[in-house]
């Protein structure tokens, strides 16, 4: 099982990554093979508006790392994406991955039947987290893929999913910060829970397809 997760922060290796490796560490614990993207590091080209998509699935667009990134993402058994949060959304190197990858959904799904999730943080405590997440998340059924959430499924606990903040909290009218938005038990507990049912999914959809 592989698991390729893709980072839409504009600052690689902070609070984003830290919850991203959060999700991947529990599923390399359980035996997948993990490979973290940062979009920061490659150079994705804007969208053109060209339509050449619309009758077949190829982007017009060359020269850029896209291609790459299609390939691990078809190779890919499940795929988790994270953004912090800019203005209730995700930031521009995430759309514009986004818009990219037009081409693998508009004639046909070509992800279809994959395991995703998404990871998102924020400065503020209800800073916009579960807006970004659901764009997210919508973005990854618009594809076809099958969305985990953070479920345990021993205690019925639920949340909407791992939404990280750097604010902790107030004390005294100031606000109390962390000094990473994985430093919060929630995150660590969702994070890992996310992470084992992305593994349980692609086990399940893995064994259905086998009996297809």
């Amino acid at each position: 099982m592989k698991i390729l997760g893709i980072n839409g922060s504009h600052r690689k290796g902070k609070n984003t990554a830290a919850l991203l490796k959060l999700v991947l560490e529990e599923t390399e614990r359980l035996g997948c093979s993990t490979e973290l993207l940062e979009l920061a590091d490659l150079d994705i080209k804007l969208c053109i508006a060209c339509n050449v998509c619309l009758k077949q699935s190829r982007c017009s667009v060359a020269g850029d790392d896209m291609a790459m990134v299609e390939h691990k993402l078809l190779e890919a058994d499940g795929i988790l994406l994270g953004s912090p949060v800019y203005w209730s959304n995700v930031t521009a190197l995430m759309k514009n991955f986004m818009d990219r990858s037009r081409y693998l959904h508009i004639t046909r799904n070509l992800l279809a039947g994959k395991a995703g999730a998404a990871v998102t943080n924020a400065g503020l405590l209800h800073g916009g987290q579960e807006a970004t997440l659901k764009i997210m998340e919508g973005f990854l059924q618009a594809h076809g893929l099958h969305i985990v959430d953070a479920r345990n499924p021993n205690t019925g606990i639920f949340t909407i999913g791992v939404v990280g903040a750097m604010m902790s909290g107030f004390k005294e009218d100031k606000a109390v910060w962390r000094r990473s938005g994985a430093d919060d038990e929630l995150v660590q507990a969702t994070s890992r829970q996310l992470g084992r049912n992305m593994v349980a999914l692609i086990q399940q959809l893995s064994g259905a397809s086998k009996m297809t």
